[in-house]
């Protein structure tokens, strides 16, 4: 469920009631906050322990982009964790949640006539009760076949009572 999961991910971020910290000492602070130590920072970040601790005080000041990309993504996976879980609470019971993806519709026949298959964005709104069952197959383990044909394109979007 991998293209699933990162159109959840992405969809959570949406939510956000605040943005992430900026600057490259805030969000190690950030992490360090949430991990408690330099040790666990460095395990999270695949760095070293010594690396948190120059960019924390201020030291080392821009880390190249691979690592920069992973501080990204830790502290947007921790970043405001209620306000996502609230947000999931209120699609599986009131909202629901839209679906968009591309699909290739047509029939079969010679290429170039007016039958032929073609790419086609699809919006689907799901009721509550099929965002639940969404959310809950995302929370159980990995599945059992790995090799399975996974969508592409895919987006997804919390909805919301205006």
């Amino acid at each position: 469920m991998g293209d699933i999961d990162d159109a959840l991910e992405r969809a959570g971020r949406e939510t956000f009631t605040r943005e992430p910290p900026k600057t490259l000492k805030g969000r190690i602070n950030f992490l360090m906050g949430k991990l408690k130590t330099t040790r666990a920072v460095a395990a999270e970040l695949g760095i070293t322990q010594r690396s948190v601790e120059r960019y924390r005080t201020g030291e080392r000041k821009t880390p190249p982009k691979a690592i920069t990309d992973r501080i990204d993504t830790a502290v947007r996976a921790r970043w405001q964790p209620r306000v996502r879980d609230r947000r999931r609470k209120e699609a599986a019971t009131r909202t629901g949640i839209t679906v968009e993806t591309r699909a290739r519709f047509g029939y079969t026949a010679p290429i170039g006539t007016t039958d032929d298959g073609r790419m086609r964005r699809l919006t689907v709104h799901l009721p509550p009760a099929y965002a639940d069952r969404l959310f809950e197959a995302q929370q159980l383990p990995a599945m059992k076949n790995p090799e399975m044909t996974r969508p592409s394109g895919l987006s997804m979007t919390l909805a919301t009572r205006a």
